[in-house]
């Protein structure tokens, strides 16, 4: 017997009409490289799980980006409440960037969205205990493709540090399980069930 969606058409819907706009015009504007970045990444695998309700994906999805998205909104409101800037770098100093324009620094506002959208997935389908695992073999296959085709000048992932370039690829690979993803899974492992049954191998 089919089960019941578990995600409303009002929540599919929308979002994947933005995708399908915001998808192109970063492809035309950003080139193809640009979708490595994790949150660019986490985007087209959302509007994955609001149609095939997996679990998997989404619990990957929260493990992987939920700390970096958490730090672009911070940023974001720092610079808006108080013109200073919340988290080392440049962080979201292109928003305010008038060579960009406004329309195409707009689309970026979906990093607003996502955590939200993120945590809210989880909770509707729960939590799955082997996110850990996947999105760490997922990041290190996107982290050496970000370090080989974006190069130094765009810095895909933070892929480009000090010291010896391969070295540092290794060291971040060995890093953002350890220092990014092992405490995000222990926290959502913590606040969400792993789900019903029924959806448990999504």
């Amino acid at each position: 017997m089919k089960q019941a969606a578990t995600i409303s058409p009002w929540v599919r819907i929308p979002f994947t009409l933005f995708v399908l706009v915001w998808f192109p015009i970063y492809w035309v504007n950003n080139g193809p490289a640009n979708f490595l970045w994790g949150s660019d990444l986490a985007l087209i695998l959302t509007a994955i799980v609001l149609w095939s309700e997996s679990r998997l994906l989404a619990s990957m999805t929260a493990v992987g980006v939920l700390v970096a998205e958490i730090a672009w909104n911070g940023d974001f409101l720092g610079r808006i409440l108080f013109g200073i800037d919340a988290v080392p770098g440049p962080g979201t100093a292109y928003m305010w960037d008038a060579a960009k324009p406004i329309w195409l620094r707009g689309l970026s506002l979906f990093h607003v969205a996502l955590p939200v959208v993120t945590l809210w997935l989880v909770y509707r389908l729960g939590y799955d205990r082997r996110a850990l695992l996947w999105e760490t073999l997922l990041a290190w296959i996107v982290l050496p493709l970000s370090f080989w085709i974006g190069g130094p000048e765009k810095n895909i992932n933070w892929t480009y540090g000090f010291g010896h370039q391969p070295l540092y690829l290794v060291f971040i690979m060995v890093l953002f399980p350890l220092a990014v993803f092992l405490p995000t899974h222990l926290v959502l492992k913590r606040l969400f069930s792993p789900g019903p049954a029924r959806t448990r191998l999504n």
